[in-house]
């Protein structure tokens, strides 16, 4: 299993923590696609967070494409999960920079599409 660790000191909420470090684990290639993940009680027991904690940072996942779930079979790292990561990792360290710089949320999609490359 990759390595996951939870920060009771760290202001992130304990789901997002979860998230992060499957999120990263991914991205590094860890968890490989079409992985299946430790059941949501094992991984909850390894943390010392309730399971309904990862149960809620395995759906997140979900939403962002990097698991899917099937019944009987759990969670499973899809596809394309790494390239996705990635992306999502830097979208969300270029949110956090932005607005730790001021910027709102017109003005960086703003931003984004004027260095974006055309299509069409």
């Amino acid at each position: 299993m990759f390595r996951m660790k939870i920060d009771r000191a760290d202001p992130a909420l304990l789901h997002d923590q979860v998230a992060g470090d499957i999120r990263r684990a991914i991205a590094d290639g860890e968890a490989k696609p079409g992985e299946k993940l430790p059941p949501a009680r094992d991984l909850a027991a390894v943390l010392g967070v309730n399971t309904n904690t990862v149960l809620r940072a395995l759906r997140i996942l979900r939403e962002e494409g990097l698991l899917e779930f099937r019944t009987g079979r759990g969670a499973t790292v899809t596809s394309g999960a790494r390239q996705k990561s990635i992306v999502l990792t830097k979208a969300q360290e270029l949110v956090r920079v932005a607005c730790q710089q001021g910027y709102r949320r017109e003005e960086l999609l703003r931003l984004i599409e004027s260095v974006s490359p055309r299509h069409g």
